[in-house]
């Protein structure tokens, strides 16, 4: 058999685990001690986008030193401690050694070479791994061109929000010409430069370019762009919703099965990208269950759970059938959604997430709600708020960043609502809206709708009047068929009532919306 011809990742030495930063986390999970981070971040102004896996990077030692983004984060969240203090080693030892590999031992202009250090070349950061930096070395072209290109005068502040999110300041010192020309295209750019500058810098796109090139076997880069691009589209889709998404998704996602039928360079490597497909799967299933999209839905949904029955994923089969639930329960399909509900608890139990088990147990809740079987939902909703006691653990799956008391809260709102009873509907969507990180804009946007929706059909049309004009001004930033068409529901059930306090105001504004 023939040995592998690809450079080991491996690090030059053993990376040695975290013990400070891991005792600062404490009994918080990895994604949501991620989620501490991001909020941090926003007090002081930045931008990072920390998720369960850098936290898992730091802890294992990966991350020797973060970059100054990070570092302005962490020291606000701990103040009065060094970075030494975190268990990091001094920015001034990591960047030596990342100069000295960087131009040799013995380079023309000494360890740093002529530039400086590599930080002002605009060179990899000393605390990169390889499979990142190259990764990050094909970014700033494509952004750029991506940028250049767009036509589409639409959903600017996403499009500026994503140069922000993939072209890092500290990692790309931009001249100011450049800068200025990437954020008047972001501005102005459109769904075209979403998916340009979200996915071709990923190596994830197809067309006659890609398919020009031969197939190669996938390395550690792609399955590192794979999973880097599941992330990336949940994030965006957190802050602004499928619509804008779902229209160029569908290429990385193809892309994604070509690197599959490629082959990979190792079975590590080969178990990642089929994880990572369908993952990617999911989420694009996901951008077009919200967009209104069920039949393509469905098909990622099933494809993904191929994926998952292929490789023996039981991970990624929970979470297939976690979401096959939810669009059987919005498809009125209500039976199929509690099979799917309850197939994915069998897969999930072996995993040992309480967190995930009580989200699947709120998806069998929707589907008996459905039909109508009050005792079974209830007895599910029960299992569920008992599982979601337990806490989080490091079981739990890094896509379920999402999960937490505001959604518990939303999901149950909308089985008291599916089952008519429209005061405790209202009362648990209140409280959704009201503990939603404000990170997660659409769902902030979705719980508010359901509360408008829950008021209006309970009797309080000034109150779901109200409720609905705070979505209406959410939807400047969101983009949701689904919340849309909520909305109009809750307009249809006012319109005997415009002379209640905001209502006439709610209606005039939500048609001039849908025009």
């Amino acid at each position: 058999m023939a040995s592998s011809t690809v450079t080991s990742s491996q690090p030059e030495r053993p990376a040695r685990p975290n013990l400070a930063f891991r005792q600062l986390r404490g009994r918080r999970s990895p994604a949501e001690f991620a989620a501490l981070v991001r909020r941090a971040a926003r007090e002081i102004g930045e931008r990072v986008s920390c998720d369960a896996r850098y936290i898992g990077r730091v802890e294992a030692g990966e991350i020797r030193c973060p970059n100054y983004a990070y570092e302005r984060v962490f020291l606000h969240m701990f103040p009065g401690r060094t970075l030494s203090d975190l268990g990091f080693a001094s920015r001034s030892s990591v960047r030596g050694r990342a100069a000295r590999t960087a131009a040799g031992p013995a380079g023309p202009a000494g360890p740093a070479g002529p530039a400086g250090p590599a930080e002002s070349r605009g060179g990899s950061e000393p605390y990169e791994s390889r499979e990142t930096r190259e990764m990050r070395e094909t970014h700033h072209p494509l952004v750029l061109q991506a940028a250049r290109n767009s036509q589409d005068p639409q959903d600017s502040q996403e499009q500026y929000e994503l140069y922000e999110l993939y072209e890092p300041h500290e990692k790309h010192p931009l001249n100011h010409e450049e800068s200025d020309v990437l954020r008047r295209a972001f501005m102005t750019g459109g769904g075209a430069t979403v998916a340009a500058a979200a996915l071709a810098p990923l190596g994830l796109t197809t067309g006659a370019a890609a398919a020009e090139r031969p197939p190669r076997r996938a390395g550690t880069p792609e399955a590192a762009a794979l999973e880097e691009a599941v992330r990336r589209i949940r994030l965006l889709d957190d802050r602004h919703g499928a619509d804008g998404l779902y229209r160029r998704a569908a290429a990385p996602l193809r892309a994604a099965y070509a690197l599959l039928d490629a082959g990979a360079t190792r079975q590590t490597t080969a178990d990642r990208l089929h994880a990572g497909a369908g993952e990617l799967a999911i989420s694009v299933g996901w951008l077009a269950h919200d967009s209104g999209r069920f039949d393509d839905a469905r098909s990622h949904y099933a494809e993904a759970l191929a994926t998952a029955r292929m490789t023996g994923d039981a991970a990624l089969e929970a979470h297939a059938f976690c979401n096959t639930a939810f669009l059987a329960r919005d498809a009125g399909r209500p039976r199929e959604a509690v099979r799917a509900a309850q197939a994915a608890q069998r897969a999930a139990q072996p995993l040992g997430s309480a967190r995930l088990l009580s989200l699947l147990a709120l998806r069998e809740a929707g589907g008996w709600a459905g039909l109508a079987d009050r005792t079974g939902c209830e007895q599910a909703l029960a299992r569920a708020q008992a599982l979601f006691e337990r806490g989080r653990s490091d079981a739990d799956p890094e896509w379920m960043s999402f999960y937490g008391e505001a959604e518990l809260e939303g999901l149950e709102a909308q089985c008291w609502s599916t089952l008519g009873d429209w005061r405790r509907a209202s009362r648990h969507a209140r409280r959704a809206a009201r503990l939603q990180d404000p990170h997660f804009t659409r769902n902030i946007a979705l719980y508010t709708a359901e509360l408008a929706d829950d008021l209006a059909r309970e009797g309080r049309p000034d109150e779901a009047a109200e409720a609905g004009l705070r979505v209406l001004a959410l939807l400047d930033q969101v983009q949701s068929s689904r919340i849309q068409t909520m909305l109009a529901g809750t307009a249809r059930v006012l319109l005997p009532h415009r002379r209640a306090s905001g209502v006439a105001e709610f209606l005039d504004r939500q048609r001039a919306r849908r025009a």
